[in-house]
């Protein structure tokens, strides 16, 4: 069987039944796009480990994010061994590939002075949908996390928000669709306790709106994700501030939060990550003015010391 043959099969009949919508289509789309162009034609009996370790490197050298190429081999991987264990081919060697090196891009954020005039101009401005960035910028919501959440999510008495559910946008009949799904991860869900400013201006929202949707948009079902990323697009070309996208309003919010003094192990918690590790791995050089003062105080002992 042609391996882009049998990559449909696994597509159809493995992938699809056992994971969410935006995953299947992200494997298809890797599939389709980087995989079958090159190795597609091959029996997927011919693939020998060489080729593949050959395939491994060339996707390493693309210009492409670590995440998409980390995907690209976890689809190639996953079909071939899914190819032994149903008796497409009796033998594969994905086993043997190596994967690029982790290329863990450097975090931005907005600085001090950037931040204060996205909120100048999100509570100067009677929009209550641009209330959205706030959120973000006080909570560390992914946007999907942010779109999803309705007012039923939120206690406003005891000041919380519980995660429980995401969104993305879906091409279909010609037009992208808010599609409602479950957190990126288990550890995803979780309950945040709110900064009590951002609670009393949430009252007032909530008084003068009939949305069930924290984040109101133009349909019933809140904003759509791809319209809501063009008005924050918006809102720093008016502020002449360089365009950043939404995720960076979750790294600034991390950013803060370490400057002001938030343990890693809580700021993992109210991020949602797995565990601290991920948070202390993407988030370390925002704790270098902390590490500094820190080697200072113990610095002080020799002062001490020698007096």
């Amino acid at each position: 069987m042609l391996y882009k043959k049998w990559l449909e099969e696994w597509l159809e009949l493995y992938v699809k039944v056992s994971t969410k919508d935006r995953t299947y289509n992200k494997y298809r789309q890797l599939a389709n796009k980087y995989i079958v162009p090159v190795l597609g034609e091959y029996e997927v009996g011919e693939l020998t480990a060489v080729q593949l370790q050959k395939f491994s490197a060339s996707v390493s050298k693309m210009d492409i994010a670590y995440n998409t190429a980390n995907g690209i081999l976890s689809v190639l991987k996953s079909s071939l061994k899914k190819a032994v264990a149903m008796g497409v081919t009796e033998r594969q060697f994905s086993d043997a590939i190596v994967r690029p090196r982790s290329r863990m891009g450097k975090i931005t954020c907005f600085c001090m002075s950037e931040q204060k005039k996205i909120e100048k101009y999100v509570l100067g401005n009677d929009f209550p949908h641009l209330f959205g960035i706030l959120l973000s910028l006080y909570t560390g919501l992914r946007i999907g996390e942010l779109l999803a959440l309705r007012w039923e999510d939120v206690d406003l008495k005891n000041g919380t928000a519980t995660v429980s559910r995401s969104c993305h946008d879906s091409w279909r009949n010609g037009h992208y669709i808010k599609v409602f799904d479950t957190t990126k991860t288990q550890g995803s869900e979780r309950v945040i306790p709110l900064p009590k400013q951002i609670v009393d201006y949430m009252k007032q929202i909530k008084k003068h709106t009939k949305s069930q949707f924290v984040v109101i948009g133009k349909t019933a079902y809140g904003a759509q994700i791809r319209s809501y990323q063009r008005t924050f697009d918006k809102v720093l070309q008016k502020l002449n501030i360089r365009h950043k996208g939404f995720h960076v309003l979750r790294h600034t919010f991390a950013t803060r939060a370490l400057e002001v003094g938030m343990d890693v192990k809580t700021l993992s918690e109210v991020l949602g990550h797995t565990n601290p590790v991920i948070t202390l791995q993407r988030y370390a050089h925002s704790l270098m003015d902390h590490k500094t003062a820190m080697m200072n105080k113990v610095g002080r002992l020799l002062d001490s010391s020698a007096r």
